[in-house]
């Protein structure tokens, strides 16, 4: 079953929590479609833990949709976050790293691939259309940029910090109680 966090309202998505109650990711968010979550429902791989007040009916059978659910066997977190689009996006916090803008973003590989260049977290990051194209094939020095920040190899905890300023665009309120409680709370 894969994981979506891109989601409308009214398509009844499931927050996907691992065995010990915590999201199985933030960044995207672990949901799963309701169609997705009836068939672990009924393949008893997880627990549901709160339901929407929306209904599915067979000529026999009613049952409310799952709105949370736990994985009933523990799935270890991976250490090193995968070395994807999205993240080298959420590293650098959705802005080109040349210019700070959030618009038309690609990635750019800081020393060329046609100079050797590898597509690492140390040598790729996030540029908007315009200065990728200006850098071109370009080393930063001979294009004469500047760079706001060196590109790394981010942890689970960067990525997490980051993503907590891009809250996903649909937050069911009975996801609340699972998201962001290991953070401090406001006195």
């Amino acid at each position: 079953m894969s994981v979506s966090s891109s989601v409308a309202p009214g398509s009844w998505p499931a927050l996907v929590l691992n065995a010990d109650y915590r999201p199985l990711s933030y960044y995207p968010l672990s949901l799963w479609s309701w169609q997705d979550t009836i068939k672990a429902v009924f393949l008893d791989r997880v627990t549901v833990v709160s339901t929407y007040d929306k209904a599915i009916h067979s000529p026999s059978f009613e049952m409310r949709l799952p709105s949370v659910v736990s994985l009933k066997t523990y799935v270890k977190p991976s250490r090193n976050p995968a070395f994807t689009r999205f993240n080298v996006f959420l590293r650098d916090k959705f802005r080109c790293q040349y210019c700070g803008s959030p618009d038309d973003l690609t990635f750019d590989h800081l020393i060329p691939r046609s100079k050797g260049g590898q597509t690492t977290w140390g040598n790729v990051l996030t540029a908007c259309s315009p200065c990728n194209l200006h850098k071109g094939s370009k080393t930063l020095r001979e294009s004469g940029m500047q760079l706001m920040h060196e590109p790394f190899a981010p942890s689970v905890q960067d990525l997490h910090a980051n993503g907590r300023m891009f809250p996903p665009n649909y937050l069911h309120g009975s996801w609340m109680d699972y998201l962001y409680w290991d953070t401090e709370l406001e006195p």
